[in-house]
């Protein structure tokens, strides 16, 4: 048996003071008994694709959905990722093969039509975009909130949350590692697999809202409150641990053992939502607005404009594909006979496409005006900097010279915008010389955490042994490693198993 344990988006610095400290004993023992890898977190190529490109084990220039509302090149619009076409995933792969598979609350990862064994999602807590609520078969979930209670309704709505929201959030969260200890121990004791897939993303959603809270709270907290939301992250990371110590007591002796992260968290530098009104100011003439103009991102406008227990109520009564669909149709509402180019949705990386003719619906810029259309966008955008005097934009990249293979390279963004390295989230506005200013609404998406490039896992063979693959690992050996030891077909893989029989 191959178990797979993600403890999901942790900050590795504090990850790494824990153990030091002793608040983490049961990562510190697996990383003595085992070995540490560095993995190579920039062979994902578009860190928003990290966990589609995880749980199929295929590199995103060969899946092409980029991001969790990736554009419809077709509908001339995002959609979300559950409508576009994707390989299959690992489990559904196992299941193929006959091979049983027990995968709870994988992020932002496609459900299977028909599952050998048992997938359960939105466990830990449910999320409408990224932790459906979903399981086969489908009465476990029934009667395991019978057992166990139903899971917490955390979706993330963008913008400024109030003190006693998240406190809440970070109660459920601090619970929530338990949660999927209880439905593993219950279901590895009845039942075997040939793999288990079990993702504790607690921390993840956990270092996005309370890695500084202060900065994205409405309101004075009190000194316990403060308290309280300060060590939220920490005590996210000793559940987990807890967690994990339960899971381990219940495997096969003989178990092989991957505790692993994808990705890491830091402090959220994206300015991603100011990113549509600074690409209009650059393409709207070339030169400063007038005095006093200031320009702003239709789509955060009207959100900050709508509290957020108000659009989380709204949202709660409609089903999760009603709710994707809208979200993701209020991006755009532009003039495609006039606009060149379009920030589509990207929250870590700014994204940037061209209106290309014959591959956009609604197409206007030929192909031989691309490259004179990229450096104004590229140069303009580099002129744009915080109120401090600081770079808003470190740098702008091209696809086309980012990589050149790949069958899906014409689904991804054209131009990469990376921000800046300071903290983006108390950024009011960015401005420039050249095209003068633009003002956010409210904080954005109200993170005050955001991914990093930190991924690593710890291997602890069991009845396998490492292997020497000659580089780096990356995220893709993960699902090439399961599908190995399965057995289970691995035409298409992009990665490398990491193990091997004995």
């Amino acid at each position: 048996m191959l178990a797979i344990l993600q403890f999901d988006s942790p900050a590795l610095p504090l990850l790494e003071r824990m153990m030091a400290a002793g608040r983490l004993p049961v990562l510190a023992a697996l990383r003595s008994r085992g070995h540490w890898l560095s993995m190579d977190a920039k062979a994902t190529f578009l860190q928003s694709s990290t966990y589609m490109t995880l749980c199929t084990g295929v590199d995103v220039r060969d899946h092409g959905v980029y991001s969790a509302v990736p554009w419809s090149a077709a509908g001339q619009r995002p959609r979300f990722m559950y409508a576009f076409a994707h390989p299959p995933t690992v489990w559904e792969r196992l299941t193929a093969r006959g091979r049983r598979s027990l995968v709870i609350d994988p992020t932002l990862a496609w459900a299977p039509h028909a599952m050998n064994g048992v997938f359960l999602g939105g466990w830990q807590f449910e999320d409408r975009m990224s932790a459906r609520a979903v399981s086969l078969p489908r009465a476990l979930r029934r009667d395991l909130s019978r057992q166990l209670g139903r899971p917490a309704a955390l979706d993330d709505v963008y913008g400024v949350h109030d003190a006693a929201s998240l406190l809440a959030w970070r109660d459920h969260l601090v619970k929530a590692p338990a949660r999927v200890a209880s439905a593993a121990v219950d279901l590895l004791r009845r039942d075997s697999f040939e793999l288990a897939w079990l993702n504790v993303g607690a921390p993840h959603k956990a270092g996005h809202h309370l890695w500084d809270p202060a900065a994205v709270t409405e309101g004075s907290l009190g000194a316990d409150d403060e308290r309280s939301l300060r060590d939220g992250l920490p005590d996210v990371y000793e559940a987990v641990d807890a967690a994990l110590r339960r899971i381990l007591a219940v495997l096969p002796p003989a178990a092989d053992v991957i505790v692993f992260t994808p990705t890491g968290m830091g402090a959220n530098t994206s300015r991603a939502d100011l990113l549509p009104g600074m690409l209009d100011a650059v393409l709207s003439g070339h030169a400063r607005p007038p005095a006093g103009s200031k320009r702003r991102s239709p789509i955060w406008a009207l959100r900050s404009a709508v509290p957020i227990a108000w659009r989380d109520r709204i949202a709660r009564v409609l089903p999760d594909d009603v709710v994707a669909d809208i979200a993701t149709r209020l991006y755009m509402r532009l003039d495609w006979k006039r606009t060149r180019a379009m920030a589509v949705p990207g929250e870590n990386k700014g994204y940037i496409r061209f209106n290309l003719r014959g591959r956009e619906r609604h197409g206007i810029v030929d192909a031989e005006q691309v490259s004179e259309l990229a450096d104004i966008i590229a140069h303009g955008l580099l002129t744009f900097t915080d109120p401090d005097g600081s770079p808003s934009i470190s740098r702008v990249e091209r696809m086309s010279q980012m990589t050149d293979w790949g069958s899906q390279v014409a689904a991804l963004p054209d131009l990469v915008v990376h921000w800046g390295d300071r903290p983006g989230v108390r950024v009011a506005r960015v401005q420039s010389s050249v095209h003068g200013e633009v003002v956010r609404n409210g904080v954005g998406s109200g993170r005050s955490g955001n991914h990093v490039d930190d991924a690593w896992a710890i291997i602890a063979p069991g009845a396998s042994r490492l292997r020497d693959i000659g580089r780096v690992p990356r995220i893709t050996d993960i699902g090439a490693t399961a599908c190995a030891l399965s057995g289970a077909d691995e035409q298409g893989l992009s990665g490398t198993s990491l193990l091997e029989r004995s």
